[in-house]
C-alpha cells in the first residue's frame, strides 16, 4: 500500500507515502557520485549521478525505496503483488529489481532516458538478502517535463506515458488510469442540481462537487484520490509553499494505525517523502514525528566514495509557542 506523486503546479516536487505492517530501518541515504554502485550482471558504476532517497542499507548497499539524483529525475518503487512478472536470472541484459533505481539514477538525466533504458532491459527474480527476498514491484518515473510507468509483465518491461503523475499499486497502470472515467463528473466546484429540473435541491455543504470521490484505503481509490486533489492544486509560487501544499495532498492518501488490519498487523503510514527535485532537498514525516524533517543532497560530500545514512526522526517533535 503505498501513492507516488510527482507535482509540477511549479517547481518539479517528487514524492510517496510508504505504507507497510512495519518498519526496516530505512534511512535518508546519500550516494555520493564516487560511491561505487554494484549490480549482479550489469557493469558497476564507480562514477555516476548523485542520489538521494530513502532506503534500507545492508553492508553498504542501499535498497532504495524512491529516490532523485541530482539532475531533478525521481524514481518511487511500489508494491505490485499480483500482476509483477519476472524473468528468470538466466534471461540476457537483466537488473534485479532492486537494482532498478540506483542503476537508472546513476546513468540518466531525464525521465525519457530513464524509460528508454529501463524497456531496453529485463527485470529478474533475485533477492536483495536471505531475509529479504524479491519483492513484486513496478515503477513511477518522473521529471519536470514527463512522467512514467514501467511495469515489469510476461512480455517485459511495459512502458507506459503517466499524464496524470500518479501511481499506487494494484492493478495494472492502465487499468488504474481506466478507472478516472468512473469519476469524470466530479468538480473542486459547488455542487449543482442536475438531478432534476422539477426539483428545488440545494447545495448545503461546501465540497459537495466531489461527492462520490472514493474515501477508502485501496490501491484504485488512492488512485482516484490523489488524481483529483493533485489535477486540482492550485499552482504554488514558491518551493516552501509548494511543499506544504505536497504534504497537504498526500495526507489525503495517508493511512493511520488501526484502519487498515492484516494477518501481520496493523499497516500505517510509515513515511511520507518529498523532494525538492530541482535543489536536492528532501523533506519528510513520519508516523510518529509528523514534523518535517529535511535532507540536503548538496550538503554532503558529493566527491565522497561512501554512502551517508541519517536514520528517520521518529521522536515527536513539538514546536512550543508559550
Amino acid at each position: 500500500m503505498c501513492t507516488a506523486l510527482s507535482l509540477t503546479a511549479g517547481s518539479h516536487l517528487f514524492g510517496r507515502t510508504l505504507d507497510l505492517e512495519r518498519s526496516y530501518g530505512e534511512s535518508v541515504v546519500i550516494t555520493p557520485r564516487r560511491a561505487p554502485l554494484c549490480f549482479c550482471t550489469q557493469p558497476k558504476q564507480a562514477r555516476h549521478h548523485a542520489i538521494i532517497g530513502i532506503a534500507h542499507i545492508r553492508s553498504g548497499q542501499p535498497l532504495y525505496y524512491d529516490a532523485v539524483n541530482e539532475h531533478g529525475l525521481g524514481i518511487a518503487a511500489l508494491h505490485f503483488p499480483h500482476s509483477a512478472a519476472y524473468c528468470a536470472p538466466e534471461c540476457d541484459n537483466w537488473l534485479a529489481p532492486y537494482e532498478v533505481i540506483p542503476f537508472l539514477l546513476g546513468r540518466c538525466t531525464t525521465a525519457q532516458q530513464a524509460a528508454v533504458l529501463l524497456g531496453s532491459l529485463n527485470v529478474a527474480t533475485h533477492d536483495f538478502a536471505p531475509d529479504l527476498p524479491c519483492t513484486p514491484l513496478h515503477w513511477l518515473l518522473a521529471d519536470g517535463q514527463d512522467c512514467f510507468v514501467a511495469e515489469p509483465r510476461e512480455d517485459g518491461v511495459r512502458i507506459y506515458r503517466n499524464p496524470v503523475r500518479v501511481l499506487t499499486n494494484e492493478p495494472t497502470f492502465p487499468r488504474q488510469q481506466d478507472r478516472l472515467n468512473d469519476y469524470l463528473n466530479l468538480s473542486p466546484f459547488p455542487a449543482e442540481n442536475r438531478f432534476s429540473a422539477g426539483l428545488d435541491l440545494t447545495s448545503i455543504s461546501r465540497g459537495m462537487g466531489a461527492m462520490g470521490l472514493p474515501g477508502d484505503f485501496s490501491s484504485q481509490s488512492r488512485f482516484v484520490r490523489a488524481a483529483f486533489v493533485s489535477q486540482n492544486a492550485r499552482k504554488y509560487s514558491n518551493v516552501d509553499e509548494g511543499v506544504a501544499r505536497f504534504f497537504q495532498l498526500m495526507a489525503c492518501v495517508t493511512v493511520p494505525r488501526g484502519s487498515v488490519r492484516l494477518p501481520a498487523g496493523d499497516a500505517e503510514t510509515v513515511y511520507t517523502a518529498c523532494c525538492d527535485a530541482v535543489r536536492g532537498v528532501y523533506y519528510y514525516t513520519t508516523a510518529q514525528n509528523p514534523a518535517l524533517t529535511v535532507v540536503d543532497l548538496h550538503r554532503a560530500d558529493l566527491e565522497s566514495g561512501k554512502p551517508v545514512s541519517y536514520p528517520l526522526s521518529t521522536r515527536l517533535h513539538i514546536h512550543w509557542q508559550n
